[in-house]
């Protein structure tokens, strides 16, 4: 059985913003039914992650069951709230590929995973250089660090902020944070170029909050099946989200 490591100290001192940690978790798993979202998101990282990724705030770990049901035979998830924390370790209590952490980003123990993965957690962190440059640690040279983050300021929400989102990223942005962090940048580009008119209407406008229902379900059954088939022949222009891929130098 799996037990959490790594030494426990407030969310705060472990360098995130606060946010609403219920309205958090709530969320997660309100849009834990859009299959086709995910499905795509998680086959964008999948040919980096290695046979060891560590994943940095893995919420409800969703995302690290995708990988390891497409064949990742390890993975480290981690987490700074208790909540989902206790989650995750009840999650993945008899999973021997799981391990469990917290995991304070400013200052990691020392490791060798093939890869780093931040879905959706860079804009939670005031300083997201520190952090980055803190993969240095974590990810064994030549190792990929592999980001999603959401994408353009204008589009920040009521929502965004209330989950504690610092701030929403371009891709120049998003390339010179990984450039400061002395990482390589090998692949940044938009994803789900109609979510982000979704967004802005729904979440900036009309201030609503992300949800399960039968909306979701059509729009994951419908746009988003098109706009994947649309955006691996094509690069969008804009997205609701950025992706990139970055890789460790040698020391």
């Amino acid at each position: 059985m799996n037990a959490i490591s790594g030494q426990h100290v407030p969310v705060r001192e472990a360098g995130l913003a606060l946010g609403d940690s219920a309205l958090q978790s709530q969320t997660l798993e309100s849009v834990a039914s859009a299959v086709r979202y995910h499905d795509w998101l998680t086959s964008l990282a999948r040919p980096h992650v290695g046979v060891h990724p560590v994943e940095l705030g893995s919420g409800l770990g969703d995302y690290a069951q995708r990988w390891l049901d497409s064949g990742v035979p390890r993975i480290t998830v981690t987490e700074v709230d208790d909540s989902r924390l206790a989650h995750l370790q009840k999650r993945f209590a008899d999973d021997d590929r799981v391990e469990v952490r917290f995991l304070d980003i400013r200052s990691p123990e020392p490791a060798d995973h093939s890869a780093f993965v931040a879905f959706n957690v860079l804009e939670h962190i005031p300083d997201d250089r520190e952090a980055l440059r803190a993969v240095h640690a974590l990810v064994r040279p030549g190792g990929k660090v592999v980001v999603l983050v959401p994408a353009f300021q204008f589009a920040m929400s009521r929502f965004d902020r209330a989950v504690g989102h610092v701030r929403r990223y371009t891709r120049a942005s998003l390339s010179r944070t990984l450039t400061e962090a002395d990482l390589i940048v090998r692949e940044v580009h938009y994803v789900n170029m109609p979510g982000l008119l979704a967004w802005v209407v729904g979440m900036r406008l009309l201030r609503m909050t992300p949800g399960d229902g039968r909306a979701l379900s059509l729009w994951d059954s419908f746009v988003i099946r098109l706009a994947r088939r649309w955006e691996q022949r094509y690069r969008p222009p804009f997205g609701q989200s950025v992706f990139a891929v970055a890789e460790v130098p040698a020391r």
